[in-house]
């Protein structure tokens, strides 16, 4: 492990300004994007769910969601909006002919004809009536066959959407992104482009919104990269190319002295860039395979890990990053062990959470030290977790995919408040709102609640 002193860590931290993005007014009363108003996993002070429940304590309103997706609920106001893939039949088309003069040609008819036993599917937006749990609307964007597969346990609807409480912004990878307004018409509509994700594994990066800028990564096993696009119009600002292997992690904008940058992990390199330009700001070296969890950052430091064959955790300061900061002091403190494969962490109140592989067991850091408060320590009957975690009212939410819900105390001793177990099995990231905890399940959307 590698840190600098408490001293030098604090000499830092004048030099830095700021680590929130620009939000849209009204942000921290809401969950507008997949990790909630700060990009953490972290609710609003305010923010008081329920400690328990169960199939018949403090579950105010179930409702049937069509299709699959692991999208996050995003909440604005009064409502809620979600993305699902929905299989259905497929219109008769012509057969489409190979080019004998296009080397690809063979290759991509077999990615096709593999994506063909997958079916049609229906891609879809729809907004819930957060007080009753009833559909106000659902909008299909898309309608296709995927031109490839994905991991048995993902979905082809794990993009998350955001707001800005004008627009939601549904991004659906290769099946492209809308913006589409609250009442459900689509203003705009951008191809990306098609990625092919290693292993066939399935998309899920989700997209930033900072200020009038959408930002959206790609990465995948053919020519990835990063771009940022004008949300009112779709425009395309920049892109910039990435030596890259494929990815999931989604990018945050965080601002250091004045200026936003767009922060993101993977296999090769981790990697920062100006926000107006596109270019880079700093680089080091990469982390594990098959990086998944996004960066979370707060007071002049972000933190990024993967955890795929090896284990990687860095906290970073941004006041002194530039360049190759691989053997820096911006690298603060380091660690090697029981990092997430799936799941994002949670920053908090000064302790950052996170799960070993995609398993029940919590570690807590300090953060400003590096050094473990306790961890790994085994959850109550939390069996698997896709899930990232998320903080409110002093507790932390934990999902299974088996139904079970740890609550955590936080702070620096592991404490279990509650295990919580309903019939359905949980993939996505929660929500939380005011006195609202919001689960999809593969089978319903849940509003706990008392």
């Amino acid at each position: 492990m590698k840190r600098t002193t408490i001293l030098a860590l604090c000499i830092f931290a004048l030099a830095a300004v700021s680590v929130i993005a620009s939000q849209p007014d009204g942000f921290e009363e809401n969950w507008h994007s997949w990790r909630g108003p700060y990009a953490t996993g972290t609710a609003a002070d305010d923010a008081n769910p329920p400690t328990t429940w169960s199939e018949t304590e403090n579950v105010r309103w179930k409702v049937a969601i069509p299709g699959m997706g692991h999208a996050a609920p995003i909440v604005w106001e009064d409502k809620i909006f979600i993305q699902t893939a929905i299989k259905g039949e497929a219109p008769e088309m012509e057969e489409e002919k190979t080019d004998d003069d296009n080397p690809f040609s063979g290759f991509l008819q077999g990615r096709q004809e593999r994506s063909g036993s997958e079916g049609w599917f229906k891609f879809d937006l729809i907004a819930i009536n957060r007080s009753t749990g009833d559909i106000l609307w659902q909008k299909t964007l898309r309608e296709s066959a995927p031109h490839e597969g994905t991991h048995n346990d993902a979905s082809f609807a794990s993009n998350s959407p955001v707001t800005d409480g004008e627009h939601v912004y549904a991004y659906f990878g290769s099946r492209g992104l809308y913006c589409v307004d609250m009442m459900g018409n689509v203003k705009w509509e951008k191809d990306i482009g098609t990625m092919y994700k290693r292993n066939t594994f399935g998309e899920g990066s989700s997209p930033a919104l900072y200020g009038d800028t959408l930002v959206i990564l790609q990465d995948h096993e053919g020519d990835s990269f990063i771009t940022a696009l004008d949300k009112r119009t779709g425009d395309v600002l920049w892109k910039t190319d990435r030596d890259e292997r494929t990815t999931w992690s989604s990018p945050i904008v965080v601002e250091s002295n004045g200026k936003p940058q767009v922060i993101t992990t993977g296999t090769n390199r981790v990697r920062s860039y100006d926000l107006t330009t596109g270019e880079l700001v700093w680089d080091g070296d990469g982390l594990t395979a098959n990086s998944i969890p996004s960066p979370v950052a707060a007071d002049g430091y972000v933190y990024l890990m993967s955890g795929f064959r090896g284990s990687d955790l860095r906290a970073i300061h941004l006041a002194g990053a530039t360049g190759d900061i691989s053997d820096s002091d911006a690298v603060v403190w380091q660690y090697n062990r029981d990092t997430p494969y799936v799941p994002s962490p949670l920053l908090y109140k000064g302790i950052i959470y996170f799960l070993k592989s995609n398993q029940g067991i919590l570690t807590a850091f300090n953060v400003e030290t590096g050094e473990a408060y306790y961890g790994p320590q085994r959850l109550q009957g939390v069996s698997g977790v896709y899930a990232s975690i998320v903080g409110a009212s002093d507790r932390i939410y934990i999902a299974g995919r088996n139904g079970v819900v740890n609550v955590i105390q936080h702070g620096p001793e592991f404490k279990v408040l509650a295990e919580n177990k309903i019939d359905d099995s949980f993939n996505a990231s929660p929500a939380i709102v005011g006195s609202e905890l919001y689960l999809r399940g593969a089978q319903h959307l849940y509003c706990i609640a008392e």
